[in-house]
């Protein structure tokens, strides 16, 4: 049975590894995309630190190994809201702050909790979950156009987090 198994896996192989290969090049073409026009913005210091902050935490040295697969599949789309965000920061740039303003309370208590919990050596799937969920806010707020899979907003968020907390 075992080998069974194998051999039917082994046919799949390929296509995974096919499937992999083009989703990690759609995500390094939008990486590439948002990096070159990140230059064009330090007058706007805060949106670009708070991008490269961003753009660091999605792409490690092992982003693809690291990632899980359906996570690395929305990963073009969090990339093209970063460049969909800068397009957008030269119009409005008080806009883009006060979303960022909005965003960052939550980041900072998913930031603390994370830290914690690495000190003490455990993981938490729901605060793992409520990351993403932060990936998906940032979408919703910088690039709406873009879509996100299920509805979120600050306030959504914030009632998971006191749930998560309660």
């Amino acid at each position: 049975a075992f080998k069974a198994r194998c051999a039917e896996a082994k046919a799949r192989l390929g296509l995974i590894m096919q499937e992999v290969c083009r989703l990690v090049g759609a995500v390094l073409t939008e990486w590439q995309a948002a990096v070159k026009k990140l230059p064009a913005f330090k007058a706007h210091a805060a949106a670009v630190q708070d991008i490269e902050a961003q753009l660091k935490r999605l792409m490690g040295k092992r982003f693809v190994t690291e990632t899980p697969f359906e996570r690395l599949q929305h990963y073009p789309r969090y990339l093209k809201a970063i460049t969909v965000r800068l397009d957008k920061l030269k119009a409005a740039p008080a806009r883009d702050a006060q979303l960022l303003a909005d965003y960052g309370p939550l980041w900072t208590n998913y930031e603390r909790r994370a830290l914690q919990l690495a000190k003490q050596g455990t993981h938490d799937p729901q605060i793992e979950q409520f990351r993403w969920l932060l990936e998906e806010l940032r979408v919703g707020l910088f690039a709406q156009e873009l879509r996100t899979p299920q509805p979120v907003s600050v306030k959504r968020l914030e009632k998971v987090w006191q749930q998560l907390s309660g």
